[in-house]
């Protein structure tokens, strides 16, 4: 007996409504998140300052007010634009927040009470409404007015002591990571706010800093420091500052990544590597003797590994050693394994076909619409609102769309 097909699951996020105020990389790389599971996200970006600043950031362009870095996160959302700092623009936003669920930012900490983002004055409209806001240090504070990037701080919460060479200069990521981190944060916590407001149908203010995401992702660091005063600094080859094999290896034509963090690993290790003596030798034969050893071992592991191509040894070790080859942005994008999971998405685009990147969250059939234009989607969204075409050509007319 033959099944009929299952239908077509309906996106996870499907009726999720989102107001963002948002701009450049951490917020937009959150609601895009959001955005890709099926909830509508509307940007709202201001016509007199060209929208969202990221789509003025190059070097590459797709067109006018289009760049690479835009199109990188604003995928499957729209644009409205709406002026907040007029009363008629304070009357839509109004209008807008009572069908939605969540009103989010991610501006200086201390915009969202002057542009009436805050559930003190959007909680009138709609009582169940969640405002999240992201900021660079929260909107308390000492440092609530003031302006701050991923940079500034991956330098602040110890990020640049901790990469690179012991003796090289100061090194930030090679990533925005601490915008990617708080973006995702507020992804979380917009999905918690609403589970809590469709529960209690009390909705309430969430706040998510760059600074204290970047602090808690200091994770045992910190524990390491707060219980017993170590501070931890760079470690060679970009090691792992306690588990050894677990970082740069020479190999013949290059570097290998090896990560033994189970010891079960390093029993594997020095059997493919013809070196089965190991296993037992005082010097190599635990975590702690490894670690005390750790440059009699390198160099050791050095030696056997510069004895064949990185390829040989990724062969060798497949699915039983922890290992991988160090790549540039190339060679990770175009790679077999890339391709197998369909890490590429390709959207439709006025100026042609673009390829970015697809959900790390597999979760059925994705949207995959290109980041829209300055606006696109400004009548559309005014006149579900209900807002008459009249209506919407005086907004337009006194510059508040």
């Amino acid at each position: 007996m033959t099944l009929p097909p299952s239908p077509p699951t309906p996106p996870l996020l499907q009726g999720l409504r989102i107001l963002s105020v948002e701009q450049y990389g951490a917020g937009p790389f959150g609601t895009q998140y959001l955005a890709d599971l099926g909830a509508e996200v509307i940007k709202i970006e201001n016509r007199k300052e060209g929208g969202d600043v990221g789509r003025m950031v190059g070097p590459h362009f797709f067109g006018p007010g289009d760049s690479h870095f835009y199109q990188s996160f604003n995928r499957n959302k729209k644009s409205l634009t709406l002026d907040l700092k007029q009363a008629q623009g304070q009357e839509v936003l109004h209008r807008l927040a009572s069908e939605a669920d969540v009103v989010f930012n991610n501006l200086r900490g201390d915009l969202p009470v002057k542009l009436g983002l805050t559930h003190a004055t959007l909680g009138a409209v709609k009582p169940s409404l969640v405002c999240a806001h992201l900021s660079a240090y929260g909107r308390t504070g000492s440092r609530a007015n003031w302006p701050g990037y991923d940079y500034l701080l991956q330098a602040e919460a110890g990020y640049l002591s901790l990469t690179g060479e012991p003796e090289g200069v100061p090194t930030r990521a090679g990533l925005s990571i601490v915008d990617y981190m708080t973006g995702t944060t507020a992804a979380l916590a917009m999905l918690a706010g609403v589970l809590s407001a469709r529960q209690s149908g009390v909705g309430r203010d969430i706040d998510v800093s760059l600074y204290s995401v970047a602090m808690y992702n200091l994770t045992y660091l910190a524990t390491w420091y707060l219980n017993k005063g170590v501070v931890t600094g760079r470690q060679a080859r970009s090691g792992h500052p306690s588990l050894v094999p677990s970082e740069l290896y020479r190999t013949q034509d290059g570097w290998i990544f090896l990560m033994c963090n189970k010891e079960k690993f390093w029993g594997v290790l020095c059997q493919k590597i013809g070196r089965p003596e190991w296993i037992s030798d005082e010097r190599f034969g635990s975590f702690a003797a490894r670690l005390k050893h750790r440059i009699e071992l390198n160099l050791a592991l050095d030696e056997v590994l510069q004895q064949a191509k990185t390829a040989h040894w990724l062969a060798l070790f497949a699915g039983q050693v922890p290992a991988s080859a160090v790549n540039d942005v190339a060679q990770a994008l175009d790679s077999d394994f890339a391709r197998e999971m369909g890490m590429v998405v390709q959207m439709d685009h006025a100026h042609g076909p673009i390829r970015t990147l697809s959900s790390p969250i597999t979760a059925g059939p994705m949207p995959a619409v290109a980041a829209p234009a300055l606006g696109q989607h400004t009548e559309e969204v005014l006149q579900e609102a209900g807002f008459s075409a009249e209506q919407i050509a005086k907004l337009r007319e006194l510059a508040v769309i």
